[in-house]
């Protein structure tokens, strides 16, 4: 009775077989969208906005090949979102922000998420690569000239075409294959890429 109990004990508090697998997939979402060549070879500003766009433009490319399997695969995208505002609600509290602040903020950032998926979604269902240009240079990198996101686009549309050769224990077993960034390499990234400008 005595074992039963510590082996409960234990347990308590400790994350399911589940979780743990969300939050493998979750971390290495992370790694991939912290890679330094997005960064110094596309563009992508290294700044906290930079950084939570290139994190959500790789969840929702993620997240756009779950929608396309089977079940459980839903489960394990709502899994999956629910982890990924976990993680930027304890960011914000870490940040400082207060309590009062935090739920305004998070309600920024969904419509944020939210907004960019659809038009992530509609540019690669339609096969438009100057409008996948286009969100890309406004949304990540910060700019007005779709131009300017050539090497990103070229990355999304090869990281899309990559995870849709995935299926679903691929994608949770050793995770999304995402392809190296330095080889859609821009010119002169690094003096494109602007630390100073805010996320619209």
């Amino acid at each position: 009775m005595m074992a039963g109990l510590l082996q409960r004990l234990r347990a308590w508090g400790q994350p399911s077989p589940r979780q743990r697998l969300i939050e493998t997939l979750h971390r290495r979402i992370n790694d991939a969208a912290r890679r330094p060549e997005l960064y110094t070879d596309i563009g992508v500003p290294d700044s906290l906005e930079g950084r939570f766009e290139c994190l959500i433009l790789h969840v929702i490319l993620v997240l756009r090949r779950l929608n396309h399997m089977p079940e459980p695969a839903a489960d394990v995208a709502q899994d999956l979102v629910n982890s990924v505002f976990l993680q930027l609600d304890s960011s914000l509290r870490e940040s400082g922000i207060g309590d009062f602040g935090v739920p305004k903020r998070m309600k920024k950032l969904g419509s944020a998420f939210y907004g960019r998926a659809e038009s992530y979604e509609t540019a690669l269902d339609a096969g438009d690569a100057e409008g996948l240009k286009a969100v890309l240079a406004r949304n990540v990198l910060g700019q007005d000239t779709p131009a300017a996101a050539a090497g990103l686009a070229n990355y999304v549309l090869a990281s899309d075409a990559a995870l849709a050769r995935s299926d679903l224990d691929g994608l949770i077993g050793i995770g999304p294959q995402f392809p190296p960034p330095r080889s859609f390499a821009m010119p002169f990234a690094k003096s494109n890429a602007d630390p100073t400008r805010t996320a619209s």
